[in-house]
Order: structure tokens, then C-alpha cells, then sequence
């Protein structure tokens, strides 16, 4: 498969080949862009003629064949109302292209039913105003998420072109994202990996497992910082960015996260959210192609928790 962009004009171009051969264009296209769009946004793109083959418009069902041509028009994001509020931001990189941001713990990252204000999009609205809008109308800018309950390190593009490199870059795992975690029990190794597939509960449509059946492959790395008997600090990496994969994989290997209100145990040490920060975060400059990292430092309630243990 061979593929072109032209960033500037939105365009995406893909030529088919033996391997991508079969493949339903909606599933073909949403590998092709990541977990930041949707599949049923592609599926109103091929609907509404922003995704031709070879030229004419298909049904969402239509399966590939070599040498065709795919060509996908990005839609101008359609403009909604999201209030630009004066927030203050712990700001660690910004230029005119990628804005890197500490957010606090409780802070929601964009938009959402419930959620519709005190965001950091919100925040980002009132500082940058020239935020990307390729994610569409309720996500200006935002690249990839962390959760509302978890503090570090999240980086926001300031134009399209900037945010289809970043958006390439975690597609190929090629971003460094480490985190800091404080997790319920003694770990038996000092470093391992998870490697499970996660998924919907079908028992809990609003949580996460791991689970074979509609699942996507997730990898976590982690190695311990600390130990505290009855608890231990973890160093994890992401190699995957699934939707609450560090909380599901510590879970599911019977290590929770501390104060995780999905997935922890309510007894234990108490924090408000999960003990989770996301400390690094590395990536090559959409522009420059220069390699930047950064690192946050723990947070006061993450650190109170530890000094509490250190002290016992």
C-alpha cells in the first residue's frame, strides 16, 4: 500500500495493494487514521463523498481491491459554540505548532455530555485560538486523551498538519508515554509486560477488560520504582493507547490502581481519582523533526500518598 497526504488541503490518498485487498473500506480507513476517529465519522465521510474509489462514491461495505484508489477529503470541522474560559495551564512547550500541557487531576480533557465546560479544550480555546480542527467540533486540537481522574503530561496540535504527524506518530507507536502509578499489593517481578487485548465489558457498556471477542491488542511495559509492602510504586510505558489500558492491564494481572473508582478496591489509601500520572512524554516536532521529551514531576496528592507510605 502506498499512501500521499497533502495536509494543507485535508487530502489523504491511498493505493491498494494484495494485502489491503478484501478489506471493507469504513475498517480499512479507520486503521488508516487511528483511535481518534470514529468508525461511524468515516462511515458519514463515505456516505456524504468525502471518501472516493478511484474517483465515485461507494458504500461503507464496499470491499477493496488491488490498485484501487482511495482518496479521503478531511470535512472542515463545522464551527459549534465551545466557550473559550480563562483556566489557568501548567504549560511545559509551545510553539506554533504543538502546545504540550501539564493537566491536573479531575480536569476533563474535552467537551462531552455532562462535561461541557472546565475542559481542558476549553482552557486551550481561550490561550491558543488557533487550535487544529481536524478531530471535529467538540475536539479542537486534541490529539490523544487521558483520563479525567489522571494528572501528566497531553499534547494538543495547533494546526492540521501538525496534528496528522502527531496523530501518525501514536499511531505507530512511536510517542514515549511513561507514567507513574501507585498500585494495591506487592508485585512478584520486577519488570514485565502486558500483553491482552482490551475491550467493552459486555457486562458494563461505560468500563473496559480484557477481553478476545471486539477487542484491539494493547501492550503495557512496567517495571517497579518502589516497594511498600501492601503497596508498590510502578514506571509503566505504553506501547498501545487503548482507552483506560493502564487501569484495565493493573486490574486484570490483580494489581489495581489506588483510588480507581471503576476499577480499584474502595479500601486502602484515598485520593480523589486514580493514583495515575502521566510523568514523560516524547515526540518528534511535526516541523523541525527534532525529538522533544518532557517530564512532570509526581503531583502533591500522589507524593502525600507516598510520603504516608515511607512513613509507616
Amino acid at each position: 500500500m502506498t499512501s500521499y497526504e497533502n495536509a494543507e488541503d485535508h487530502e489523504m490518498e491511498w493505493l491498494i495493494d494484495e494485502v489491503s485487498a478484501k478489506t471493507r473500506i469504513d475498517k480499512f480507513v479507520k486503521e488508516q487514521l487511528g483511535d481518534e476517529i470514529s468508525r461511524t465519522q468515516i462511515q458519514i465521510w463515505i456516505e456524504g463523498g468525502s471518501v472516493l474509489v478511484n474517483g465515485a462514491k461507494v458504500k461503507t461495505n464496499y470491499k477493496l481491491a488491488p490498485g484501487d484508489r482511495i482518496t479521503l477529503t478531511i470535512p472542515e470541522a463545522e464551527s459549534v459554540e465551545i466557550v473559550p474560559e480563562d483556566i489557568p495551564l501548567d504549560i511545559y512547550y509551545e510553539d506554533s505548532d504543538v502546545i504540550v500541557v501539564n493537566k491536573p487531576r479531575g480536569m476533563v480533557v474535552h467537551p462531552a455530555p455532562g462535561h461541557s465546560s472546565g475542559t481542558l479544550v476549553n482552557a486551550l480555546m481561550a490561550h491558543c485560538k488557533d487550535l487544529s480542527g481536524i478531530n471535529g467540533e467538540l475536539r479542537p486540537g486534541i490529539v490523544h486523551r487521558i483520563d479525567k481522574d489522571t494528572s501528566g503530561l497531553i499534547m494538543a496540535a495547533k494546526n492540521d498538519k501538525s496534528h496528522a504527524s502527531l496523530a501518525a506518530q501514536l499511531k505507530e507507536h512511536s510517542v514515549t508515554r511513561k507514567y507513574l502509578a501507585l498500585v494495591q499489593g506487592n508485585l512478584s517481578h520486577d519488570q514485565g509486560t502486558v500483553d491482552a487485548p482490551i475491550g467493552r465489558d459486555p457486562h458494563d457498556r461505560k468500563m473496559y477488560t480484557v477481553i478476545d471477542r471486539n477487542s484491539k491488542h494493547a501492550v503495557t511495559h512496567f517495571h517497579v520504582v518502589e516497594r511498600f509492602g501492601d503497596y508498590t510504586l510502578l514506571e509503566l510505558k505504553l506501547e498501545t493507547g487503548r482507552t483506560h489500558q493502564i487501569r484495565v492491564h493493573m486490574k486484570f494481572i490483580g494489581h489495581p490502581l489506588v483510588g480507581d473508582p471503576m476499577y480499584g478496591r474502595s479500601k486502602g489509601l484515598k485520593i480523589n481519582g486514580q493514583a495515575l500520572h502521566a510523568t514523560v512524554l516524547g515526540f518528534v516536532h511535526p516541523s523541525t523533526a527534532e525529538y522533544k521529551e518532557f517530564t512532570a514531576p509526581i503531583p502533591a496528592d500522589m507524593e502525600d500518598l507516598l510520603h504516608s507510605l515511607r512513613s509507616r
